[in-house]
């Protein structure tokens, strides 16, 4: 009787094994670094001064707090843009927000000029009843960084 010698999987399968692999390796790579980049540029872009302004002032408004409860937090996904540019920039988002009577989105317009943001527009607009509740109490106020 002959021994018969098999060959092991890896050596009869190499040639499709390595190729595979290494593009799938190389795809799994790119969808992960896209998907980094983008949860990074979301998480600054929700942590910048304004967003952090407008959230404070949002939380601390009597009204706000009236219409949509306490504990009011950041839901979704924000829409809009920030341009920083040294120290200059714009600002036009919308960012919507919820407590546990109801909904609402908080909109945020402001331009920074030498290091100072100055709100345009800085209001909660609840869902429900579509009110818009003023956050700048008719008036533009500076916020040094």
């Amino acid at each position: 009787m002959s021994e018969q010698h098999q060959k092991s999987w890896f050596s009869r399968n190499w040639l499709w094994f390595i190729p595979v692999t290494g593009c799938l390796g190389i795809i799994l790579l790119f969808v992960f670094g896209i998907g980094a980049a983008i949860f990074g540029v979301s998480k600054m872009i929700t942590n910048s001064t304004p967003i952090e302004y407008a959230m404070k002032k949002a939380t601390e408004n009597e009204y706000v707090i009236e219409n949509l409860g306490n504990d009011i937090e950041k839901y979704g996904i924000p829409s809009g843009n920030i341009s920083l540019k040294n120290n200059d920039g714009e600002v036009d988002f919308s960012i919507p927000i919820r407590g546990e009577k109801g909904e609402g989105t908080l909109v945020v317009r402001g331009i920074k000029t030498d290091g100072v943001w100055t709100y345009e527009d800085l209001y909660v607009r609840i869902k429900e009843t579509q009110e818009e509740i003023n956050l700048l109490q008719n008036e533009k106020l500076p916020e040094a960084i």
